[in-house]
């Protein structure tokens, strides 16, 4: 039970509830993932050369969804690790008397009649920190599957299955090898887990207000709460918003870690990477794949996030209506 008497769903619910939905993201865009990373990875490969190549190659459909394993792993556990500390880190706040006292909540735990969202109300500033902290973890658990996933995506390697990628990573780099790009992961995870996450919950607010204009009787399919289209219809909205303005920002960290893990050799280090690739290629390239990942990001984290607040939007309803039982 959370500090002001509501019920909520257990932790282990919102693990399972983000791996599903990040398995189900990764799955359905893998293809979008593959494009980006084969563009990214040379400023002379371009999309429309490389949707080519692949169309005209054997097994073109199957070679699109190359490195899904590794993506739905990648994605999947992510995700799932990524909303179970997201929804403890904000439960956490948003019950703290200390930082209730220094404003840092903004409302408390709940959400309001006309509210789409099943999360705490926080404010601008705890928003944008429990996203950032909540992604930058989840990201350094997942790293050695992100370099699997980066390398098998490219055309730069031939790895049959992840664990010859895994054995030939180790091999030839180390341990350190999986960790290829970590600075550069982090810098563009966090900042942009904490921007979406800030412009996610501010979108979802101002949509909820136009929607307040609306009688209760056209938007309300159950007691105190907004009908379940109006709120999907919101969230989704949200998600692409949100998705598109945080993924212009951090783009430039993405295309510099892209390098990283998959020219170790060439690139030492973030700094040297970023340098050599304006350098060589000029500064364009640090957006390189910005519209594939941006149509991605947009995609993938709406329906991740649309998902995942339905699924604990219903669980929190079935907890009320049970009278308290966890869920």
């Amino acid at each position: 039970m959370s500090k002001d008497g509501t019920q909520r769903s257990s932790s282990t619910f919102h693990f399972f509830a983000g791996l599903a939905t990040g398995c189900v993201s990764a799955t359905l865009l893998q293809p979008a993932d593959l494009l980006k990373t084969r563009v990214q990875q040379s400023r002379s490969t371009s999309l429309v050369t490389t949707l080519r190549q692949i169309l005209a190659g054997p097994n073109s459909l199957k070679q699109l969804w190359r490195g899904t394993l590794p993506s739905v792993i990648r994605t999947g556990v992510g995700s799932a690790l990524y909303f179970s500390s997201l929804n403890a880190l904000r439960q956490h706040v948003a019950t703290s008397n200390l930082l209730t006292s220094t404003g840092i909540v903004q409302a408390s735990v709940g959400t309001s009649q006309f509210s789409s969202s099943s999360l705490p109300r926080l404010s601008n500033m705890a928003n944008m920190t429990t996203g950032a902290i909540a992604r930058a973890s989840a990201g350094f658990f997942m790293m050695p599957i992100t370099v699997i996933k980066v390398r098998y995506e490219s055309s730069l390697y031939s790895y049959k299955s992840i664990w010859s990628a895994g054995n030939a990573i180790l091999k030839k780099e180390g341990i350190r090898g999986f960790f290829s790009g970590i600075g550069a992961t982090a810098i563009r995870d966090a900042p942009y887990a904490g921007l979406y996450v800030l412009f996610y919950e501010q979108s979802k607010r101002r949509l909820s207000q136009v929607r307040e204009v609306t009688p209760l009787a056209e938007i309300s399919n159950f007691e105190g709460g907004m009908k379940s289209s109006t709120s999907l219809s919101i969230n989704f909205l949200s998600g692409v918003l949100a998705a598109g303005f945080a993924t212009v920002i951090t783009n430039p960290f993405d295309a510099v870690k892209t390098r990283l893990q998959l020219m170790p050799g060439k690139y030492s280090n973030m700094i040297i990477a970023g340098r050599r690739m304006v350098k060589e290629d000029g500064f364009r390239s640090l957006f390189d794949g910005l519209g594939l990942r941006m149509g991605r990001k947009a995609l993938s984290s709406a329906l991740a996030w649309t998902l995942y607040e339905e699924l604990i939007r219903r669980a929190e309803m079935e907890v009320q209506h049970k009278g308290g039982a966890t869920v």
